[in-house]
């Protein structure tokens, strides 16, 4: 297992590295330049001689190639360099919005796990049933309903509701507030968007449940357990169970991975500050520090991501044994 997962990680040197030169130089092709939007502010004339100084400041006069190999050597120091845009370091710019992502991130993935699992069994095991069609609804309307949609419907809801309650309409905090400061405040604010975006995930993962857990179902082990008389729970959790999540353990994961930067629109109804958000305004300002470093920061929570799926596969199934 450890020489395996040394393996893991020297490959993740050469996804991250053509992830990096994709990202890096796709930038350098957008028409645009950083200082322009700077200087220029709202289409007024800026000094060409501005512009040079500019340019030499944020190091954009240098061979592209020496550009790359600065900023990507930096990257796996920890030091992503300064914000085009802000002139802020770009670490300081994401630590502040990391946690609010990764929050969110956790609770969703949590709250798609309780919904998914416990749903895709039951309509699993109750096939062709009442159930089974009520869960593949609930499980389709997920998949149908975008995110933020379904988070505008809640902000309503919480504004009727209230106010037919208590006569005054109640809305989350606005501002953020780390967990273990005011537990009740951050959770008032960030349990609404991971609701929104746990259903719409749950609905993927209970899909996937259901069908792994009907293939294990129907196999030999399985038949042969019920002619021994075996309960039908400890078939169901004892036997069946683990040999379905594997399919199932994946599409979590990855649906993690991708809550840490793809909750754009869903940060937007929520007014959250979060990495989306930051992605949109380091692309809107030509930001290409900030956004070649977001994007491979994301990249190396894919590849983490990943790794800890294969090692959650050997504790899954003994069977896997990684050489």
């Amino acid at each position: 297992m450890h020489k395996y997962l040394i393996k893991r990680i020297f490959m993740m040197l050469p996804t991250l590295l053509g992830a990096g030169i994709f990202i890096f130089f796709l930038l350098r092709m957008i028409p645009g330049d950083v200082c322009l939007v700077r200087l220029g502010g709202q289409g007024g004339f800026v000094d060409p001689a501005a512009i040079l100084a500019c340019q030499q400041q944020l190091g954009l006069d240098q061979p592209l190639l020496v550009q790359f190999v600065t900023w990507f050597v930096s990257f796996f120091t920890l030091d992503f360099g300064v914000s085009m845009w802000t002139a802020q370091p770009i670490i300081q710019e994401v630590g502040l919005r990391f946690e609010l992502s990764l929050q969110i991130a956790i609770m969703a993935t949590l709250i798609s796990i309780a919904i998914a699992i416990p749903l895709g069994i039951i309509s699993a095991v109750k096939q062709n049933t009442w159930v089974d069609y009520l869960v593949r609804t609930f499980s389709i309307a997920g998949i149908a309903m975008p995110s933020f949609w379904l988070g505008i419907l809640l902000i309503l809801g919480i504004l009727l509701t209230t106010q037919w309650w208590s006569g005054i309409p109640w809305l989350p905090p606005i501002t953020y507030v780390p967990i273990w400061e005011d537990p009740a405040r951050n959770l008032l604010q960030l349990i609404w968007p991971a609701l929104a975006t746990g259903y719409r995930y749950s609905a993927v993962a209970t899909r996937m449940t259901r069908s792994a857990m009907l293939e294990v179902l129907r196999e030999d082990y399985v038949r042969t357990a019920r002619a021994k008389g075996v309960m039908e729970k400890l078939i169901v959790n004892r036997h069946a169970l683990k040999n379905a999540m594997l399919p199932v353990i994946t599409v979590i994961g990855i649906e993690f991975a991708f809550l840490m930067g793809g909750l754009v629109v869903t940060e937007q109804v929520f007014n959250l500050n979060g990495l989306g958000k930051l992605f949109v305004d380091s692309v809107t300002n030509y930001d290409y520090a900030m956004t070649q470093s977001l994007v491979l920061l994301v990249a190396v929570i894919f590849v983490i991501t990943n790794i800890v799926i294969d090692v959650a596969y050997a504790w899954l199934d003994p069977r896997i044994r990684y050489s």
